[in-house]
């Protein structure tokens, strides 16, 4: 079993990083090989369904992504959907995500974007055959403090989509 934690967001203060970042610190603190990508530090062309898959950057992502065997995405939710850097993800890696175990974190402004990863995770099962982990975490701005999560509820669905990813990807890997 393998892990990915992609923090998809491109804002520097994102709240989806955050949200990522201590799930990948709870994957590594299970002994789970654990591979973290934020792409704000990775710099992607904009899919145009043309030269962009020449990139030497969509080649090193499209081999993470191939190497894990389970995915999390922090996604930040923007006008009820996911962040367009994340479906940008998608589109240049496309099927890299093969047969993969994808969970979702999401970070958003407000309480009603929560069903947001539908599209994505529609996609994602329809295209790819992926196996989406039915728990993921929503989370808004009243579960942080400053560069903190403040909501031990969120802290708990961290660790519960965490032991999801575990014993799914364990199942499926047998």
């Amino acid at each position: 079993m393998s892990f990915l934690v992609i923090s998809s967001s491109l804002n520097k203060g994102s709240r989806s990083a955050i949200l990522g970042r201590e799930c990948y610190k709870r994957l590594q603190a299970e002994n789970q090989k654990v591979e973290w990508l934020d792409l704000r530090e990775m710099e992607l062309p904009h899919c145009d369904g043309d030269s962009c898959f020449g990139h030497p950057n969509v080649a090193k992502v499209a081999e993470l992504i191939r190497n894990a065997s389970c995915i999390i995405v922090a996604v930040a939710i923007y006008n009820f959907d996911v962040g367009s850097s994340a479906k940008n993800l998608l589109e240049l890696t496309g099927k890299s995500w093969t047969d993969k175990t994808v969970g979702f974190i999401c970070a958003a402004g407000g309480k009603s974007s929560y069903m947001s990863v539908m599209g994505i995770a529609n996609s994602l099962m329809l295209d790819f055959r992926s196996l989406i982990i039915p728990r993921y975490v929503y989370a808004d701005g009243s579960a942080f403090q400053g560069d903190q999560i403040s909501d031990d509820a969120i802290i708990k669905r961290i660790d519960e989509l965490v032991h999801a990813a575990m014993r799914l990807d364990k199942a499926l890997q047998a």
